[in-house]
């Protein structure tokens, strides 16, 4: 198959970038080149998306079986996209976000068929609206589209984590000198990671797969683990115990509005997946690393990267202060 790639160096579209080319396929990657880590095997076509009278031209002798956009955030992205690649795939590939479903939940177990509805969180809401322009174009017009909705994905570079400010690095820190790091809540709603690599065979098994035309999919791992135990699997990884803060999320929002959409928005609800949709569709498909596995691999490269170890003295300060608060307010009512 001839594949197009827009973006493919990025933490969820690497894995799939290296899988597309292991298969045997003929990859391109559309993307401007920043990155160095061009994958070996790949032809790179050197462009920015939103440059599209540059990328009509560049496309124009070629056609794809299917075309799987990484970078795509807003309506305006996906109108472009579906005037580039009208009549030049015979699937587009679209992806979404896990995080524009209902917002409280109304039932603990998500399907593709839970409501799509994010009042936290703009990200999610241009997601919603990206997918449902896509799908009167399907509906309409025939566009070969399928969208993809992924959860929380990590790879071998990025440690997950559940608040933080402009780099992980400073929880890990925290963490790794057995300082207090904040939790939102208790740390005990549910919460789903996801390998980049067992992300990468779902999708994978999607591409040129005629039965995903016009369907929506999401793609995680099955494996659930509240906060507390997340924060408590990375301390033993890197050989401590944990000091788990719990800060009501209502109350860090309030402080730190930006916090509305990733927690309210996201990471403060219990998320359970149903993944039968895509075992459906991609027989054999089974999320196999384990989260105490995955995470071990992340913190070797951080650990071992000083260009990664990018220190957030702000954050730092943030969670320190909150900290000295909410401790300040205990001890005036005791």
């Amino acid at each position: 198959m001839k594949i197009l790639l827009i973006g493919g160096t990025g933490t969820i579209s690497t894995d799939v970038t290296k899988q597309c080319i292991a298969n045997g396929w003929e990859v391109y990657l559309l993307n401007r080149g920043i990155r160095a880590d061009i994958p070996s095997g790949s032809i790179h076509l050197r462009g920015d998306i939103n440059d599209e009278a540059h990328i009509a031209s560049l496309i124009a002798p070629l056609n794809f079986d299917v075309v799987a956009n990484f970078i795509n955030y807003t309506p305006a992205d996906i109108m472009r996209d579906i005037r580039l690649f009208s009549n030049k795939t015979r699937q587009y590939v679209f992806i979404s976000s896990a995080s524009a479903y209902q917002k409280p939940l109304s039932h603990p177990v998500i399907t593709e068929s839970t409501p799509l509805k994010n009042p936290y969180w703009a990200y999610s809401r241009d997601k919603i609206a990206c997918e449902d322009l896509l799908i009167a174009e399907y509906r309409e017009y025939g566009f070969p589209m399928t969208i993809v909705r992924p959860s929380h994905t990590y790879d071998r570079r990025k440690v997950p984590v559940g608040l933080y400010g402009n780099s992980v690095w400073q929880i890990i820190k925290r963490i790794r000198d057995e300082k207090p790091i904040l939790v939102h809540g208790d740390g005990s709603s549910l919460w789903t990671l996801t390998h980049s690599e067992d992300f990468a065979q779902g999708f994978v098994g999607l591409m040129g797969n005629t039965k995903a035309i016009g369907e929506a999919v999401h793609i995680t791992s099955d494996e659930s683990l509240s906060w507390n135990q997340v924060y408590t699997i990375i301390a033993h990884a890197i050989g401590v115990e944990p000091k788990l803060y719990h800060v009501a999320t209502d109350f860090l929002v309030a402080v730190k509005p930006s916090l509305s959409g990733p927690l309210l928005g996201d990471k403060a609800h219990t998320v359970i997946f149903d993944n039968s949709k895509i075992k459906r569709l991609v027989p054999g498909f089974c999320a196999k690393i384990r989260f105490g596995t995955g995470v071990r691999w992340s913190l070797d490269f951080l650990l071992n990267t000083p260009s990664a170890q990018i220190d957030d003295p702000e954050f730092d300060q943030f969670t320190d202060n909150i900290i000295a608060a909410q401790q300040a307010a205990r001890a005036s009512l005791s």
